[in-house]
């Protein structure tokens, strides 16, 4: 078996392309470098530069790898960007990926592994949400995961491929200080960047119907989620084709954590001792959105084994390699 990962240089491309080389799979990254960076990807790992919507670069690869199975991560994914910018949200999530399968298709790979979001749920009102709560989701970002998930599901019944759509939950973490979270867009990053400049951290809204008041998520740790994608790879790998092998599978811990106490964790991790400053509610936020895990469970065995406090530490400490000198400044008063 080979995998071609498309984002593989990502932050949670690089996860997942280290663990399944460090399993023993055979694994090339293709990744335009927008996002990614070389240096996260493990020794002897091909990287091959540009787009999943190239379709002549990706067949070029499939071919020159014998490539046997796609694991698809790259995407564009600010919830706010595509709000504004929805147009090309749909070109690069979804007619980024009809490209890609019509390269996959034409090359004969087997297997589909499709990277996509809590967010096809929108805002459903459920205690835990299950992988038969309605998908309606709120903004253009989701609606290009589940328009994705569609044309995986739609091309793996036509063509014979064995394809899995996984919906992540909120990743936090580093399975390595090197791999840490780049970006700004997470909750965690959010927190850190704001008490580095001697702000409080920000909670949105404190007056939802929960125990604290704020927002609950089910937070992962980017390492298990990695795991995660080990598994199911090595499930698709079973599996000879379409009917034999189609997956869509929550990925997260199944417990709910409060934005009040994700940042007295932050808080605990990294030594801040300002409270966070409450604001308004933002739009579209629900109260709850939590996972329920039970079919991932049953189908591979597989469970998230990292806690919060896990994710903060090691989150932490890939954000201080990323900042050399960082460290909780005096809250301004």
């Amino acid at each position: 078996m080979t995998w071609l990962i498309t984002g593989g240089a990502g932050y949670i491309g690089a996860h997942v392309a280290r663990a399944m080389a460090d399993a023993g799979e055979r694994v090339v990254v293709l990744d335009d470098l927008s996002s990614g960076v070389p240096g996260r990807l493990p020794a002897g790992v091909p990287l091959v530069r540009g787009s999943a919507a190239d379709r002549a670069l990706v067949g070029k690869a499939l071919a020159e790898h014998a490539v046997t199975g796609v694991v698809h991560l790259a995407a564009k994914k600010q919830v706010g960007e595509s709000v504004a910018r929805p147009l090309h949200y749909y070109r690069e999530n979804v007619h980024g990926l009809a490209e890609l399968l019509e390269a996959v298709v034409a090359a004969g790979v087997p297997r589909f592994l499709f990277s996509s979001s809590a967010a096809v749920y929108g805002v459903p009102d459920v205690e835990l949400i299950t992988e038969e709560t309605p998908a309606e989701p709120i903004n253009p970002y989701g609606e290009t995961k589940l328009a994705g998930e569609w044309l995986v599901r739609a091309a793996g019944r036509a063509h014979g491929m064995a394809t899995a759509c996984l919906r992540y939950f909120n990743v936090a973490g580093a399975a390595r200080p090197e791999l840490a979270d780049t970006g700004l867009s997470n909750i965690v990053p959010m927190f850190f960047d704001r008490i580095g400049r001697g702000e409080a951290p920000r909670i949105f809204g404190a007056d939802y119907p929960t125990p604290d008041g704020t927002c609950v998520r089910d937070y992962i740790h980017v390492a298990d989620l990695a795991d995660a994608h080990l598994a199911v790879a090595r499930r698709l790998a079973e599996r000879s084709g379409a009917g034999d092998g189609e997956l869509t599978l929550n990925i997260g811990r199944g417990r709910g954590v409060s934005v009040r106490e994700l940042a007295d964790v932050v808080a605990d991790v990294t030594g801040f001792t300002g409270a966070p400053v409450v604001e308004g509610r933002r739009p579209g936020d629900a109260a709850r959105a939590v996972a329920s895990v039970d079919r991932v469970t049953k189908e591979l065995g597989w469970t998230a084994t990292r806690d919060v406090r896990a994710m903060v530490a090691s989150a932490w400490e890939g954000w201080r390699l990323l900042h050399p000198g960082a460290a909780p400044r005096r809250p301004v008063s």
